[in-house]
């Protein structure tokens, strides 16, 4: 069999499993089981399928079949232009996220909070890009706190440290910049999520029931003591949450409040500032 008879066999499978794309999962789930890069796999259809990374295909496609996200299998995801180590125990860095990533580096800061770190995307993605900066991801998962360590040491980010913390509650000092991608999604929103995400990944990290506001009510109560004045905080939103959150920052005197868009004009980040 060659990798194109492979592929052939697996779009299908792929296709009446409800995946939204079967050709380009069974091209990259080949590359990742044959250790081709995805970009020159086309020069190599004509390759018999050896043993070892026939299995490896046939395991990453069963996995696929059962709807576990592509990043899972293959143990990692490309935000910002990087790699990251991807777990079901973090949430699979999504392209809309990269709106907070390229505000956050519209000024110049020098310390740094992320809130609710996960793998340690966001964290690490602003550091590797002022690497002058020094910066904290804190979350209340150590099996995520393990991930996030294990992506600073692949992608040599000295200037980042790690602390177990449910929000800030073992916080410490002050930082020019706060940012947090929190769960959001209200517990009426969880039946409509697709496989992938309802089934694989934390649902801590998705929602924090009720409304989805509650950890923005209480990165709104402890965040601001943490900033220094003049300081940013800013976090991710669901595209309905704008108006709610830009609320609960104001009553903690909060200002030059404003919401940001992502690239489908969609409500995706609020920020804000501590007075001088």
């Amino acid at each position: 069999m060659t990798l194109q008879d492979a592929l052939r066999q697996a779009i299908p499978r792929l296709k009446a499993a409800g995946i939204d794309d079967p050709a380009k999962d069974a091209r990259l789930l080949l590359a990742f089981a044959t250790t081709i890069p995805p970009d020159r796999l086309t020069l190599h259809l004509q390759d018999p399928l050896v043993p070892d990374a026939a299995q490896r295909y046939d395991t990453a496609l069963t996995a696929r079949l059962s709807r576990q996200p592509l990043s899972q299998i293959t143990g990692q995801r490309l935000f910002w232009g990087r790699s990251f180590i991807v777990t079901q125990d973090v949430l699979d860095p999504r392209p809309e996220t990269e709106v907070l990533i390229a505000a956050a580096l519209d000024r110049p800061f020098t310390r740094l909070l992320d809130l609710g770190t996960g793998s340690g995307c966001i964290l690490l993605s602003c550091l590797l890009d002022c690497p002058h900066a020094h910066g904290t991801g804190v979350d209340i998962s150590e099996p995520a706190l393990t991930v996030a360590r294990q992506n600073a040491a692949n992608l040599r980010a000295a200037n980042a440290t790690f602390l177990h913390s449910d929000w800030c509650q073992n916080v410490t000092g002050h930082y020019d910049l706060i940012l947090s991608n929190p769960p959001y999604l209200a517990a009426a929103e969880m039946p409509a999520l697709s496989p992938e995400v309802l089934t694989w990944e934390p649902h801590a990290a998705l929602t924090p029931g009720g409304d989805g506001l509650q950890a923005y009510r209480i990165i709104a109560a402890e965040a601001p003591a943490h900033l220094t004045k003049g300081g940013r905080l800013m976090v991710e939103i669901g595209p309905t949450q704008g108006p709610a959150v830009r609320a609960l920052f104001a009553e903690q005197g909060l200002t030059r409040i404003a919401t940001l868009q992502d690239f489908d004009q969609r409500d995706r980040v609020v920020v804000a500032e501590k007075p001088l």
